[in-house]
């Protein structure tokens, strides 16, 4: 059956089906996580930003709190790929089979692009908040007790969304290369945009315009690099519709001399009658 034929109900039993794999595959993904989880813990606890003062575990069940954030996340990340294959294979059956090879590819470039998002908030961001976060206290006279849990759920909180912010560049060149986005539309509202992820910035960042500047530039980076991206991923989409449309005029012309060459015929036999 065309897929473009699918009554509502197959739609969802296709989605339901492809969430069904996605979850075995993520509980597989948790099974090895249990073994990785230890030793990712222990490594941020012996990091700069962590060993200048004790975390302190205020429940009896920070610890379990901690052991699953930090499993329920490596489990994401390891399962992100299979996530991203489905997600293809629902949303492009009515593409071309080059669009579909060329968007296919994207998945790598996504994981990629989450796993630097991760990185750069983790080892350039996080370290310069400690930092920040440590001097205000210190200039307030205030002690830092930090507990366990609400040191690695506001590590969490802040390194998660760049992993999500990163993947700017591959969804505007999906958009574009299926026709949904035009790059023309995001340079005439650069202005307007970079706005806006400045705001996201100082939303992300500490009230610190030095740290917001930190998180602002690589977002108009990638920005801009989305801008570049999504110009070619466009113009490929322009020259597939070139292509789609001579091949659907090649069609019709071939049907209309079919079409004439079966009224000759039929002419011819009428008059050897």
């Amino acid at each position: 059956m065309n897929p473009k034929e699918l009554t509502v109900i197959e739609h969802v039993e296709e989605l339901r089906s492809r969430l069904v794999v996605t979850a075995f595959f993520f509980v597989l993904a948790l099974i090895g996580s249990f073994f990785l989880t230890e030793p990712i813990i222990k490594y941020i606890q012996n990091s700069l930003e962590a060993a200048q003062f004790t975390l302190n575990a205020f429940t009896p069940t920070d610890p379990l709190a901690v052991f699953l954030k930090v499993m329920f996340l490596v489990a994401f990340i390891l399962t992100s790929p299979m996530l991203l294959y489905q997600l293809w294979s629902f949303i492009t059956p009515g593409l071309l089979e080059t669009e579909r090879k060329a968007t296919l590819k994207y998945i790598p470039y996504s994981f990629i692009l989450f796993l630097v998002g991760l990185s750069f908030a983790y080892f350039v961001l996080f370290p310069y908040v400690m930092h920040f976060m440590m001097n205000l206290s210190n200039n307030l006279e205030i002690q830092q007790t930090i507990g366990i849990n609400e040191f690695f759920s506001f590590l969490l909180t802040l390194t998660l969304p760049f992993g999500i912010i990163f993947q700017l560049p591959v969804v505007t060149l999906f958009l574009a290369r299926i026709g949904i986005l035009n790059p023309t539309l995001m340079v005439k509202f650069r202005k307007y945009s970079y706005f806006v992820l400045f705001v996201l910035a100082a939303i992300l960042a500490p009230p610190d315009f030095i740290s917001n500047l930190i998180v602002a530039i690589p977002l108009f980076i990638l920005y801009e690099l989305s801008i570049v991206i999504s110009k070619i991923g466009y113009k490929k989409f322009l020259q597939a519709e070139e292509q789609r449309q001579r091949e659907e005029q090649e069609v019709a012309q071939q049907i209309q001399v079919e079409a004439l060459l079966a009224e000759q015929r039929r002419q011819m036999e009428e008059m050897n009658k």
